[in-house]
């Protein structure tokens, strides 16, 4: 599958987790880094996904240490959360 339809394939699936905070905050957090991913982080982004949504949202809020594989510099930016926007 080229980058494009990855990055099509991965947006549709970061923002259609099932909950609208689980939406906002896996969705805000593929469109605010997404665009600048290389084939490195998409895969990392690839394998996050398929995670439980509970346990994706406690490693970004720090309720919960992510597994060896999701630790670094992506988990870095994905607990920063201040890429998730809210209608006020």
């Amino acid at each position: 599958m080229d980058r494009d339809a990855r990055l099509k394939r991965l947006r549709f699936r970061a923002w259609h987790r099932g909950t609208k905070e689980a939406d906002l905050l896996i969705g805000g957090f593929f469109d605010a880094e997404g665009a600048g991913w290389g084939d490195e982080e998409i895969a990392w982004f690839e394998a996050l996904i398929e995670e439980q949504d509970v346990d994706i949202m406690a490693w970004a809020i720090g309720t919960a240490a992510p597994p060896q594989a999701y630790r670094g510099a992506m988990m870095g930016r994905l607990q920063r959360v201040d890429y998730i926007r809210h209608s006020k």
